[in-house]
């Protein structure tokens, strides 16, 4: 079962969620936060699997949140960002602060399943409607961290080019059919990358490549 822990400010927006996701069969919400600071309390004690966060609630937002959650946790719960707001700030704000994905609220019941599922695995996501927005204003904002050439450093060629292709949108299979090599060698040098990285999925794995550099001009 994927423990899935859901944070909203509106009771009828979690209980609308949590009626959706448990119809699932393989998804259980383990509880429910209404604010930042509660959020973090229940990731600590809860350990969920997942977290669908919104955004912008009183008493402490959703980003701020997510950057305590994954900073505090050794394995940290995935971030789904669930908003209703559709705006470049709120995206960036939650990939730099940590999410996994990024969904907003007028979504298909079986699209937030399926981003939870997606979550779970270690696949991070971005809401359809502005995947190419996101990725193309971060190439536009990218600027190297400092500090960064340690850990690239750790990576080997085949693993910076497979990250770097990973950050022009191409799936497994495409970046196998690039490299002329196995879908599965694919799957084994991103993890060993990740690893290195630091990061848990592929979403947080983009992020990383134009953040430092790596991602292709």
């Amino acid at each position: 079962m994927i423990r899935v822990l859901l944070v909203d400010d509106q009771s009828v927006v979690r209980a609308g969620f949590r009626v959706i996701l448990e119809l699932a069969g393989d998804i259980e919400v383990v509880g429910e936060g209404s604010n930042g600071p509660a959020a973090v309390e229940l990731a600590r004690r809860l350990k969920p699997d997942v977290i669908c966060m919104d955004v912008r609630m009183p008493g402490g937002d959703g980003l701020a949140a997510t950057r305590e959650i994954v900073a505090a946790e050794e394995t940290p719960p995935a971030v789904l960002v669930v908003t209703t707001f559709d705006l470049d700030e709120y995206v960036f704000g939650a990939l730099e602060a940590g999410a996994s994905g990024f969904i907003l609220k007028d979504t298909e019941p079986d699209d937030l399943i399926d981003a939870v599922r997606r979550l779970a695995k270690g696949h991070g996501l971005v809401d359809h409607t502005v995947t190419r927005r996101v990725i193309t204003e971060f190439a536009r904002r990218r600027s190297p961290r400092r500090g960064s050439t340690e850990v690239l450093d750790r990576l080997t060629a085949r693993e910076v080019d497979i990250v770097r292709l990973l950050a022009e949108g191409l799936s497994n299979a495409e970046i196998a059919r690039r490299l002329f090599i196995e879908t599965s060698t694919v799957k084994s040098h991103l993890g060993r990358a990740m690893a290195k990285i630091g990061v848990r999925d592929r979403l947080q794995t983009v992020v990383w490549a134009y953040q430092n550099g790596v991602a292709p001009h």
